[in-house]
């Protein structure tokens, strides 16, 4: 096999090493350096020497880049601007004693995991019976999570997807023909980051009819998603959404109007 396919030099009498295999050694020209040039701008490629010899040693980041303030080491043993032992949840209302409470996490802890897959009457039962409004043909998968079922309003056709969190401290109201996704939390509780006590904040959720939450949204206290809006997968949404949008991102903003294309007539 000719040498020159590879451009070896595959000639017996040349100097290969101890190893036949192995391509002969080319060394390339020294160059000199300029004069009054130092050892390490000698050796840098054009356009590197004056970022070499920046600072006070070559090679040494500038104070106030990006990796310098994520190397910020944070202060971890300050006093605390919260005491947690003064917490309690003044003016918070369940709806229910808390033996009903009790009951309940019980029998959704045991009772929906129980049950079929894709039979959804009975976990609409359960929920009924508990004090939800449950409207008809409504889709609940049996990981879904209700706190307290008594604030949740879910109107007909929707659609709730598995392991969707409703952690309903305020009511939470989803209209018609909506789909909330997997692993979607609409979280109507949060905490007063000014108040020492580290106060509850409550505030109701509203998912308008025909609305879309993708998976694995997190929805905020008193927030509302117009109808028919879109809110695409893991956004955090933060502010109410108007309808009939396009919505994603985190925080959610709107990218644009959700139009639905007529379906092709079928010859």
């Amino acid at each position: 096999m000719p040498g020159s396919d590879f451009g070896w030099n595959t000639d017996p009498t040349a100097d290969v090493g101890l190893n036949p295999c192995e391509p002969p050694k080319c060394e390339l020209p020294k160059s000199e350096p300029p004069k009054g040039a130092s050892p390490a701008s000698a050796s840098a490629p054009p356009g590197l020497e004056e970022q070499a010899t920046t600072g006070e040693a070559a090679g040494k980041r500038q104070p106030g880049t990006s990796r310098d303030r994520n190397l910020v080491t944070p202060v971890l043993d300050a006093p605390p601007l919260v005491d947690l032992r003064q917490y309690n949840a003044r003016g918070f209302v369940r709806g229910r004693p808390g033996w009903v409470v009790m009951l309940w996490w019980l029998v959704q802890a045991i009772a929906f995991p129980l049950t079929l897959h894709s039979h959804h009457a009975p976990r609409r039962a359960l929920l009924r019976l508990f004090g939800a409004k449950v409207g008809r043909g409504v889709v609940i998968r049996p990981t879904a999570r209700f706190t307290y079922p008594w604030k949740v309003k879910i109107d007909d056709y929707s659609w709730v997807g598995d392991d969707v969190v409703f952690y309903s401290l305020a009511p939470i109201r989803v209209g018609t023909h909506c789909v909330i996704s997997q692993k979607t939390y609409l979280c109507t509780g949060s905490h007063d980051v000014t108040d020492p006590e580290f106060g509850l904040m409550t505030g109701a959720i509203a998912i308008g009819n025909g609305a879309w939450v993708a998976a694995d949204c997190f929805i905020a206290p008193g927030v509302n998603i117009g109808a028919n809006a879109v809110i695409g997968a893991r956004s955090t949404v933060f502010d109410s959404m108007p309808a009939q949008t396009v919505c994603w991102g985190s925080p959610c903003q709107v990218r644009g109007d959700r139009q639905i294309l007529p379906k092709p007539e079928l010859h």
